[in-house]
């Protein structure tokens, strides 16, 4: 594998793109939005943090000395060059190459949260014993289902441009972590220094 971060951060968006059309292409059904969220939680993490690794390690093993910033430098260029361009990529893919599959993200991510809401309403209903605190949950609960009337949903969006700079953000903190904890364990920690020896 490569030894420069900048290609290997090529590499992990084309290894993030192919993540994602895999998921599009045999998963864009009911679970869509499901094994989307998967998928950006436990395979891209691991897929990252294993580049980042094999980066560090690379220079760690042909370096004698490594201060910190080198390290972080290898481990956050190329996460930072994969994610970026991945997140502009699948961006301009749900916007403009296939709306309906935006559509179909969005639609399954309320139908999520309200099951969620229905979870909770029907698990918090159970212990309750007294009416009067029975009587408020049934009236939050009622409040709360006013946000999923096709009204309310109609045009909500859960991928512009605005959410995916947020979620980005969200991805740095994890680069920018992952990052340090690599410099801090790949530094070499003493320099070691030919000894020289006086004869008198």
């Amino acid at each position: 594998m490569t030894k420069s971060p900048s290609t290997l951060g090529i590499i992990l968006f084309i290894a993030t793109m192919i993540v994602f059309f895999v998921v599009y292409t045999f998963f864009s059904g009911i679970n869509y939005f499901d094994i989307s969220l998967k998928a950006n939680a436990f395979v891209l993490p691991l897929l990252y943090a294993g580049a980042a690794f094999w980066s560090v390690k690379v220079y760690w093993n042909t370096h004698r000395v490594v201060k910190f910033k080198d390290a972080f430098k290898r481990a956050f260029v190329p996460m930072f060059i994969g994610g970026i361009l991945s997140i502009f990529s699948i961006y301009a893919f749900l916007n403009f190459a296939d709306p309906d599959a935006k559509k179909l993200l969005n639609y399954q991510y309320v139908q999520r949260q309200k099951s969620e809401l229905d979870t909770e309403y029907t698990s918090a209903r159970k212990i309750l014993k007294h009416q009067k605190d029975i009587d408020e949950l049934d009236q939050k609960y009622k409040e709360r289902l006013q946000s999923f009337t096709p009204t309310a949903v109609k045009g909500k969006d859960m991928l512009t441009a605005s959410h995916f700079s947020g979620y980005f953000a969200a991805i740095l903190i994890f680069y920018v972590v992952l990052s340090v904890f690599f410099g801090a364990f790949f530094r070499t920690r003493t320099i070691h220094q030919p000894e020289e020896t006086n004869e008198a």
